[in-house]
Formats: C-alpha cells, sequence, structure tokens
C-alpha cells in the first residue's frame, strides 16, 4: 500500500490555517472591514506606466489627497471614455511627479494638476518624499518586483484581512494610546473608517466615517495638530516666485508636446478652508500662479455648484459629493475650458 504524502499531523495542519484565515476574515468583514489595497510605490510606479496611452483615451491626475477622494474614478470614466490616472500622493507637493511628467518626452496627453495650497506652496523636503520615492520605484522597479506586485494584487483584490495599514500587526501597535515622552510626539491616529484604497487608487471614505461625528472631529482635531505644529510661515517672495517659474517651465513643456494642462482648485470647508484663505490669500497665490501659466484653471468657489460642499472633516468630500462635483467637473471641462473627450465633445459656451 503507497503511504499517502501527507500525513494525518499535516493535512490537520492545512485545516487549522484555512478554518483560522476564514474565521479572521469573516470577522474583520464584520466589523466594516473591506478590501482595499496598500498605496505604496509599487502600485503608484503600476499607474505611471499607464501615462503613455492615447491622449485622447485617458486624462492623468497629479496632486495631493484631495483629488484623490474627490475625483470619482468611475464616473469619470463613464461619461468620457477616458481612463484616469491617478497619480497624487497623500500629503505630498506634486511638483517633482509634474517635473518628471514634463521630462518625459513621451508623455503628450491630458493632464490635471489639483493645487492644495499649504503643500503645493511648500519648500519642505518632507512634503516631496512619497513623489521621489515612488518615482525611483518606478525607475528601478524590477521583473521580480513586478510579478510580486500582480501577486500581491490577486490577493489584496479578495482578502481584506491583508489591510497593511488598518491590520497589519504594526497597525496595531501604532493605534495603541500611549503617552509621549517628554519632547516626542508620535504621529495622529486616524480613524480606521477614514480612507480605503482602490486598485485605481481612488481614496474615499466610509459610510461609518461620515455619520459618525466622533470620528469626523478626531479627524478635523489632527488637521488642527497638523497646522500647531508647522512652525514655517507660508512661503513668500524669491522662494515663491521660483516655486512659479519651476511649474510654468514644466507646463511649457508639456504644452509644447501638444499636451493639455488643467490646474483645480479642489474644495474644502469650515475651519480648514478658513486657515487656507488666511494663510495663503487667493490674489497673492493662486491667481498669480495660473496667470503666469497661460491655462485653463478651475478654482471650485467661482462655480456654485461645486462651492456649496461641507467636508465631512473640513478637507475631503464624501462618496455622494465626489461623484456630484465630478459630474460638475467634467461639464465645466466640456463647456468652458473646451476640453474634448470620446464621449463628450467640447462645447464651450
Amino acid at each position: 500500500m503507497t503511504n499517502s504524502p501527507f500525513s494525518k499531523a499535516g493535512i490537520l495542519m492545512l485545516v487549522l490555517v484555512i478554518v483560522s484565515l476564514t474565521s479572521w476574515e469573516c470577522y474583520v468583514r464584520s466589523k466594516g472591514f473591506e478590501t482595499s489595497y496598500d498605496d505604496n510605490p509599487a502600485l503608484w510606479a503600476d499607474k505611471r506606466a499607464d501615462v503613455y496611452e492615447p491622449a485622447d483615451q485617458s486624462t492623468v491626475f497629479i496632486g495631493s489627497s484631495r483629488i484623490k477622494f474627490d475625483l470619482d474614478i468611475p464616473t469619470f470614466e463613464s461619461a468620457t471614455g477616458d481612463h484616469a490616472i491617478q497619480l497624487a500622493c497623500v500629503g505630498s507637493n506634486p511638483i517633482p511627479i509634474l517635473e518628471n511628467l514634463a521630462a518625459d518626452p513621451d508623455f503628450k496627453g491630458k493632464l490635471v494638476v489639483d493645487v492644495t495650497e499649504v503643500l503645493f506652496f511648500s519648500t519642505s523636503p518632507h512634503n516631496v518624499e512619497t513623489p521621489l520615492k515612488n518615482l525611483k520605484y518606478y525607475k528601478d522597479r524590477t521583473p521580480a518586483q513586478r510579478v510580486s506586485f500582480q501577486l500581491n494584487h490577486l490577493l489584496e483584490s479578495q482578502l481584506a484581512f491583508i489591510d497593511k495599514d488598518r491590520l497589519s500587526m504594526n497597525a496595531e501597535l501604532g493605534n495603541l494610546h500611549l503617552h509621549d515622552r517628554p519632547g516626542v510626539f508620535g504621529e495622529p491616529i486616524f480613524p480606521v473608517e477614514f480612507g480605503r484604497v482602490r486598485f485605481n487608487r481612488q481614496e474615499y471614505m466610509t459610510d461609518h466615517f461620515v455619520t459618525d461625528t466622533a470620528a469626523r472631529n478626531q479627524v478635523k482635531g489632527i488637521w488642527a495638530f497638523f497646522a500647531k505644529m508647522s512652525k514655517d510661515p507660508p512661503v513668500s517672495g524669491p522662494k515663491l516666485d521660483s516655486i512659479f517659474n519651476v511649474v510654468k517651465i514644466a507646463v511649457d513643456k508639456i504644452k509644447a508636446r501638444g499636451g493639455q494642462v488643467l490646474f483645480v482648485r479642489t474644495p474644502s470647508s469650515g475651519e480648514f478652508l478658513f486657515g487656507e484663505k488666511m494663510g495663503y490669500p487667493r490674489e497673492k497665490y493662486w491667481d498669480k500662479l495660473v496667470s503666469q501659466l497661460q491655462c485653463p484653471s478651475l478654482y471650485f468657489l467661482d462655480y456654485p455648484a461645486i462651492a456649496h460642499f461641507e467636508c465631512p472633516e473640513n478637507s475631503h468630500l464624501s462618496q455622494p459629493d465626489a461623484i456630484l462635483f465630478t459630474n460638475e467637473f467634467i461639464r465645466i471641462l466640456t463647456q468652458e475650458k473646451g476640453w474634448k473627450f470620446r464621449n463628450l465633445p467640447a462645447v464651450v459656451k
């Protein structure tokens, strides 16, 4: 009689592993967790590779977290027929990515640049760490890393419990509320319901977060903490002029190749918007920037249909409002800015 390659102990161990993983997956889903992707350099690099699609079939978006929350990609793609390529980075200055696209002679497409003043008009090295890390990974990634990314995608698309940012051991340890040592300040802890990431890199708030006053106030407190901790005054003078110049050079390169560029100031509200207006007066920052670029721009307060949004935590739109914003954004692009899409011809009024 031939011996089985699997011992009883081995089979029992396999069954225990399967039961344990299944039970853990059922548990985390019962707590409201869904599949969410690790928004790491590998995922960003996968999207960066898409910018060479034909200009009449895709639109690239760069910026900070607002455009990741506020652009509803399924709505945009369904209405326009374009593939929305999301390259924005949370908490980051998009200028390094803008310069990278400008330096790439093969990029000749449509580009939307989202401006969050406190990040865009900044010279802090911290605010460019993520874009530079993502760009380096894209340039240096190996065949093995590409295969690993595809395997991770397969797992992340099916299993909620492998959410690195919220359910890993490091994430759980980071959620422990410990008193800071004198002179040491830990990073604020965001509620787990605040954001989820789809494979297209769109980020969205959960319904629970939107209806949970305590969670919303917690994030509002985090914004206040960041504002309090920031010691540097808003950039001005020659440093600000240098930023304008860098952006103009990059935009002119893209336009010279036949590309289209549009700058957008996405919604904020409440105390956050008040602080932005005080620290970054529109006429000194936004108006001066777009006047030098000679390309289309959109400031949300100029359009009644998108000027009224109340962001749940003052800085990003909820899922329903993101759909409304995206539909109006598309209307403005086609009817007022002259942009053409496969599904929507330009009808400039």
